[in-house]
């Protein structure tokens, strides 16, 4: 048997029963995997599934003065208008690409793992999604945004085009504004990517109406 690589640390939510679906979900700035463990209980999937949800590195940021905190890449300005971190986000996508391979190690096909992500950690969860080897079960991508997606999806391996997307928004997000969440979709919809998109009334954060549309999501793409 084929000994499992762990890629880096994480929260581990292990399936009740021998698991056949995995979910790779990965937080916000500043925050740790810890941070959306308690979603693996409320989703309503079945005892199969296995989520992780990995911890980012602590690393400078210049948003917060250059001090340092968990990210997965530079964020040069509030309004993320300023320098993308090209190089931050190729070693998260990297990390993800770990966390992939080690579900792949352990039996669960590529098409049984999704990968999602709250703001940064939903550029992470775009960018890797899109370009990953084998096509995943599914991205789901919260409250976020899509920096280089035009040269992302061009250089994207053809047979992702099909791979779903569940994107939902805070309609008065100020941190990362509706209008970037809306930006990605187009852009994935001019891919030809299925895209279920969604809003609700609230800030930067996630609300059960949402929760449970993220788990209909996934119950139709692994239960």
């Amino acid at each position: 048997m084929t000994e499992t690589t762990e890629p880096a640390p994480a929260a581990v939510v292990e399936a009740a029963e021998p698991a056949n679906a995995a979910v790779i979900w990965f937080h916000g700035l500043g925050a740790d995997g810890h941070d959306f463990e308690p979603i693996a209980g409320e989703l309503g999937l079945p005892p199969t599934v296995r989520f992780v949800f990995p911890h980012a590195p602590s690393q400078s940021v210049t948003v917060n003065g250059g001090l340092a905190m968990p990210a997965w890449h530079d964020i040069a300005s509030a309004d993320l208008t300023g320098d993308v971190d090209r190089e931050g986000i190729a070693a998260s996508v990297e990390t993800a690409r770990a966390f992939i391979a080690a579900e792949r190690q352990r039996g669960i096909p590529a098409e049984r793992i999704v990968i999602a992500g709250f703001s940064q950690g939903g550029v992470v969860a775009l960018h890797a999604g899109v370009g990953a080897e084998e096509p995943l079960g599914g991205i789901v991508a919260l409250s976020t945004f899509f920096p280089d997606a035009e040269a992302t999806l061009a250089r994207a391996p053809e047979a992702t085009r099909a791979t779903p997307v569940f994107l939902a928004h805070g309609e008065e997000d100020t941190i990362v504004l509706p209008d970037y969440g809306r930006e990605a979709g187009r852009a994935l919809e001019g891919r030809g990517h299925p895209v279920t998109s969604r809003t609700y009334p609230m800030a930067h954060a996630v609300c059960p109406e949402e929760i449970a549309d993220i788990g209909r999501w996934l119950g139709e793409r692994l239960g």
